[in-house]
């Protein structure tokens, strides 16, 4: 019932859907020269022989994904992979990160008329859904045409559960359409088997086969150059609301540590120049790397907003705060961090990563800070205790190599589909 309702509307609301999608242009969300992608309008011919569908979100789903495609490719040649991805900034970076061979669209609205000319155009053999943007079209499509669906990855978070829980019925006709759903950890297992999935299993987290995040050797030589003699730490992924937060740690260490550099990268790097007009307002001395603006031994805010950096800067810095964490919004992924060996610290707000930041924290490998006060008691005191600093570091990068045989695992899981698809190509 609720999901002819919302075909209905996706019918009777086209105009709207359409001023919306107008809007998300003006404003840079989406990409006018591929716009098409996004009404289901293929930007290339199909190719010939058997397809993998993968669809991932945005950035962190798209990256935890690409070894697993170059699995695919390793092992089954003959066959063509097609990624697609929901946002600009996802389709920049896959434009960079994915392997020769593979294609990348944007992901079609979720509008019946849009779904079904891309799985016309496409029609894939089998499809590999990353984490949990269930679009009620997008994932019911697979199983009205007999087509494999398998959710990689899946993760259900505290409030998507509970939001989930209210559209029972919708929910389980959804996961119905899945031949088997893999939970990121035995918790989102469990939340997908109480949602309705018939067949559920836990094999790891995909995220730690993810190759650690790349970094040009020039640039990072560089800003090593610019920091020598100073004090720095790192806000990685910052939210609104964050940054001036943050500032006041900065604040509250710079009595004590006089050379002390504070780099902050937004989430979102188009909130640069928003983020360092703020700083600026509050007293802080902003160099803006998109802008190229040196660091001085006056800057006292390095802004990173930058798109595909984050690798640098965790090399670069050893003391690293997780954004996203200070504000109720869930928090970010601290296992890149931990994969560069960085002492982690983060706000008490990480509950899309509950599980992960929950062992991270017994073994020591990570630490909660309560507010920018607590946060600058903390980096003061690993300022004052180097080894401390690299004993905690030592425990992440043993904890993200924790889960090294995952992808063996899950390309186990979806082995018995690919056979099946390749000998239903094969047979005359």
């Amino acid at each position: 019932m609720i999901l002819s309702l919302y075909r209905c509307f996706g019918t009777i609301g086209a105009p709207l859907i359409s001023l919306y999608l107008n809007k998300r242009k003006r404003l840079g969300k989406e990409d006018p020269a591929r716009f098409d992608e996004r009404l289901g309008i293929a930007g290339c011919p199909r190719p010939a022989g058997p397809l993998v569908w993968l669809h991932a979100a945005s950035v962190g789903e798209s990256l935890s994904l690409l070894p697993l495609i170059a699995r695919l490719q390793q092992d089954r040649s003959d066959v063509t992979c097609l990624l697609t991805t929901g946002t600009v900034t996802s389709a920049r970076l896959m434009a960079e990160r994915l392997p020769a061979g593979v294609i990348h669209q944007f992901v079609p609205v979720d509008r019946m008329v849009y779904v079904r000319r891309f799985f016309d155009h496409w029609q894939p053999d089998l499809v590999l859904w990353a984490e949990s943007d269930f679009w009620p079209n997008l994932v019911a499509e697979p199983a009205r045409r007999g087509i494999p669906l398998v959710l990689i990855n899946g993760r259900i978070s505290p409030k998507s559960f509970r939001g989930w829980c209210r559209y029972p019925g919708l929910i389980k006709v959804l996961l119905s359409g899945f031949s088997l759903c893999l939970g990121q950890t035995d918790t989102d297992a469990d939340r997908l088997k109480q949602l309705g999935a018939p067949v559920v299993r836990c094999v790891g987290n995909l995220k730690f086969a993810v190759k650690p995040l790349p970094a040009n050797d020039g640039e990072l030589q560089n800003l090593a150059a610019a920091l020598q003699g100073r004090q720095s730490w790192f806000a990685a992924s910052t939210h609104a609301g964050e940054e001036a937060l943050l500032w006041q740690t900065h604040q509250n260490l710079a009595a004590a540590h006089p050379t002390l550099l504070t780099i902050i990268a937004p989430r979102h790097p188009t909130r640069g120049p928003e983020v360092a007009e703020q700083l600026r307002a509050l007293g802080a001395q902003v160099s803006v790397r998109s802008k190229a603006e040196p660091i001085t031994r006056k800057t006292q805010v390095y802004l990173a907003d930058t798109l595909g950096e984050m690798g640098l800067f965790f090399r670069l810095c050893a003391l690293v705060f997780m954004g996203k964490s200070f504000v109720d919004k869930g928090g970010q992924n601290p296992l890149e961090a931990a994969q560069l060996g960085c002492t982690i610290l983060h706000g008490p707000h990480m509950w899309n990563f509950a599980e992960m930041i929950g062992r991270m924290e017994i073994l020591g490998a990570a630490r909660q800070v309560a507010d920018s006060d607590a946060l600058a008691d903390a980096l003061s005191g690993f300022f004052r205790a180097p080894d401390q600093a690299r004993e905690m570091a030592e425990k992440a990068a043993a904890f993200a190599r924790s889960e090294a045989g995952v992808l063996d695992a899950i390309a186990a899981e979806i082995k018995p589909y690919l056979d099946k698809l390749i000998g239903e190509k094969e047979c005359p």
